[in-house]
């Protein structure tokens, strides 16, 4: 994708994701988790080739700015959105798919102090409430919901909803699952208004 369609695709998703959305040019200039993403997608270029310290730097320059901490080893799929953004932490061996929505104040971080795969892998399509804690490397599948303040420790099939303290998982039940948008007619949708 093209710089431009990508921007115009992430402000698309912002007024899906959040009804007090009002227009492109003031989510652009207002919505942190925006900017945080934004900011990412350049760190994360500079990492994958070899400029560490350089991506390093801006990723910690987006957090003083944004109060969102992304390190730029973590791999983020489309229509990324983070809502409200402050104290998000993903840590550098995460991996989020596509259409994933975060809160405020979730943590996708490690449990050990090793370097291996040490940070969650999050599924398509998965929403993670605020202050909610995903730790160590496990998958939760795609379609799942994380529950406010829940702290998550183990893998979820998709389709699951985990909550509390530690996360009780349990499958999705039918009138649950409320996709805000099918992610065919999404793409279609964004290709007719480019």
């Amino acid at each position: 994708m093209s710089l431009l369609s990508t921007l115009k695709e992430d402000l698309a998703n912002a007024r899906t994701h959040d009804p007090a959305a009002r227009g492109d040019l003031e989510n652009a200039l207002v919505y942190s988790g925006l900017h945080a993403i934004w900011s990412h997608r350049l760190a994360h270029r500079l990492w994958v080739r070899g400029a560490k310290g350089p991506a390093r730097i801006l990723s910690q320059f987006t957090r003083f700015l944004t109060g969102v901490e992304i390190h730029p080893g973590a791999t983020i799929g489309r229509r990324f959105f983070i809502d409200h953004g402050m104290g998000v932490v993903i840590g550098e061996t995460a991996e989020i798919g596509d259409d994933v929505m975060l809160y405020h104040g979730v943590t996708l971080g490690g449990s050990e102090l090793v370097q291996r795969k040490r940070h969650p892998t999050i599924g398509d399509g998965v929403m993670v409430g605020a202050g909610a804690k995903v730790l160590g490397p496990i998958t939760i599948g795609a379609g799942s919901a994380i529950g406010g303040n829940a702290v998550v420790t183990k893998d979820a099939p998709p389709d699951s909803i985990l909550v509390g303290i530690p996360a009780k998982i349990r499958p999705r039940k039918a009138d649950e699952h409320t996709p805000l948008v099918e992610p065919a007619s999404y793409v279609d949708d964004l290709q007719n208004n480019i």
